[in-house]
């Protein structure tokens, strides 16, 4: 039952901010709601969520969107029941009303055109094989809500020769040698460009700058060790995500996440 957190920037249109599949799922009680438009879906089972005073039943192959700070509980009179969700973010996450509207929540199912479920497996597929894109990721959450409520679709610049040859090889090397002693620099020698150019590259495509988007990636990595492996200890996540001072990966956790590594391990246990 693996959770990832943050799969791209948060300064592209549209990306995950968590996601999950196989979840053996508990009963939940959020009386505030939760900050992000949030994907819950039943793979085995049956489940029940409660909204607004309505009980809605979520069998297999059935979800429902929850908006953002809509109070809810969830849970099943079953043994087991298994669960995916997704969570998202992004620039234009004040927008995703104009993509679904502005229903409190929006209960679907997998339909012949397009499985939720199947999306949810395929993207957390790429992830663990360190194999998504960015800003193909932001296009495929467009589609995902867009299936959600259709409207019509569009396209980024997915094909525009500077993100392929210098942004996405980038992107790449990052996600393969995180925990390594890699700097801006190294990356830009590796495009054959100045650390200048590289992160308006990057600033111009992803919305960051390359230094950004390699410690976002790190912190990403972090909480995937802190709530998937929860026998390693702090130091050791440190190192295996590239920071060999320990007070210093700390002390950058919380100024991005706003939580210390053990309170970020602790909300999720």
């Amino acid at each position: 039952m693996p959770i990832y957190f943050e799969l791209s920037s948060r300064e592209l249109p549209l990306t995950i901010d968590s996601i999950g599949n196989q979840w053996y799922q508990e009963n939940i009680e959020r009386p505030k709601g939760f900050p992000h438009y949030h994907w819950l879906q039943t793979e085995s089972g049956l489940g029940e969520v409660v909204i607004d005073g309505k009980q809605l039943s979520l069998p297999e192959g059935t979800g429902v969107l929850i908006a953002p700070f809509v109070p809810h509980s969830y849970y099943s009179n079953q043994e087991e029941w298994r669960t995916s969700f997704v969570t998202f973010s992004g620039a234009l996450e004040t927008d995703i009303s104009k993509i679904v509207g502005h229903e409190r929540y929006i209960p679907v199912a997998d339909h012949e055109g397009f499985s939720f479920q199947n999306w949810i497996n395929h993207t957390i597929s790429l992830h663990e094989n360190q194999q998504i894109n960015p800003v193909q990721l932001s296009i495929d959450c467009y589609v995902f809500l867009m299936n959600v409520n259709p409207v019509q679709d569009y396209r980024g610049f997915l094909e525009q020769p500077l993100y392929q040859r210098y942004v996405l090889p980038i992107i790449k090397e990052i996600e393969t040698k995180y925990s390594e002693d890699i700097t801006v620099q190294y990356l830009a020698d590796i495009a054959y460009v100045s650390p200048q150019y590289l992160s308006r590259l990057f600033k111009r495509f992803l919305g960051c700058s390359t230094s950004m988007y390699l410690t976002n990636y790190r912190m990403l990595k972090a909480k995937e060790f802190l709530v998937n492996r929860p026998e390693l200890e702090i130091q050791q996540i440190s190192f295996r995500v590239g920071y060999h001072d320990t007070s210093h990966f700390i002390a950058m956790f919380k100024s991005i996440t706003g939580y210390t590594p053990l309170e970020f391990r602790h909300l999720h246990y």
